[in-house]
Order: C-alpha cells, then structure tokens, then sequence
C-alpha cells in the first residue's frame, strides 16, 4: 500500500535516508559526506508541507519499506520558463533488503498518479552516474534524459 508519510514514519524513512547517503558516498566520496539528508525535525517539517509529499509503500503491519520524495515546482512568469506544473521526484528509496519485489515500481507509479492529478504537465528526477542501478530502473519505468550534467575535476 502507498499512503503520504507521518511522523511515526521518520525513524524508518532515515533508516531509509542513510541506505541512500551511502550509495552516494561510495559511489562519489569526493561529493558525498556520510550522514543524512534530513533531521528528523526537517522532516517533521517536510511532512506538513503540501509542496513536498513524501509517499511512503509499507506492509501489512504499516511498517515502511520505501519512499518517495516529491517537490512540486512552477516557474511562473519566469523570463525564459513556461509556466509548466512539474512534479520533481527528489528521492526515491526501496529498503535494500526488500529490493526486487516492485516496490519501488509502486512508489515510481504512486507519484506518477500524484503527477497525473495535480495537473502536472511532467515528472522530472535526476540520476547521479554513480547509481547504474538507479538509471536502468528509470529507464525501465519509460523515463528519458531531459538534460546531462558534466564536470571536469581539476
């Protein structure tokens, strides 16, 4: 089942927080610290602000075994930007011991819906290169690039 997160649900989704900051760092220690991207007290902010939906996929026992952070974003009477409702997927994460099982697939399609009935002309998310995983996944969900990222470091 997908629902919106709680606060009961914080301590699962920086379990959760943490599996993700790890992929980021051994894939790119140079950019990544090890840590979390939240506080719990940010996410008790988060979880009241309608702009950013945090869903959540649990089981039987409402125990969570992924989510996804949304942000939803519009760029209104920008100079060079339509005006377009975007729903950008900050973060999307399957408990790496319940991987495989189509929750993520659930989450993914969750926020699509959520997308489809907000009036959203599209759903955008970025992939770190770091992450293969992550990119064949969206891929596999009929996502296309819509811009790369490059560096050169010096």
């Amino acid at each position: 089942m997908i629902r919106k997160a709680n606060i009961k649900d914080i301590p699962k989704i920086q379990d959760l927080l943490s599996q993700v900051d790890m992929v980021h760092h051994n894939g790119r220690p140079d950019i990544f610290k090890i840590g979390t991207k939240y506080s719990s007290a940010e996410l008790e902010a988060l979880l009241c602000d309608e702009q950013r939906p945090i869903l959540v996929s649990v089981d039987e026992n409402d125990e969570v075994m992924g989510y996804c952070f949304c942000i939803f974003q519009q760029h209104i009477n920008n100079s060079i930007l339509t005006d377009i409702k975007t729903l950008y997927i900050d973060d999307l994460c399957v408990d790496e011991n319940l991987r495989g099982k189509h929750i993520g697939k659930e989450l993914y399609e969750a926020a699509v819906k959520l997308a489809k009935d907000s009036g959203c002309y599209n759903l955008t998310l970025n992939v770190w290169s770091c992450n293969p995983s992550a990119m064949r996944f969206y891929e596999a969900q009929g996502l296309a690039p819509q811009k790369v990222g490059m560096e050169l470091i010096l």
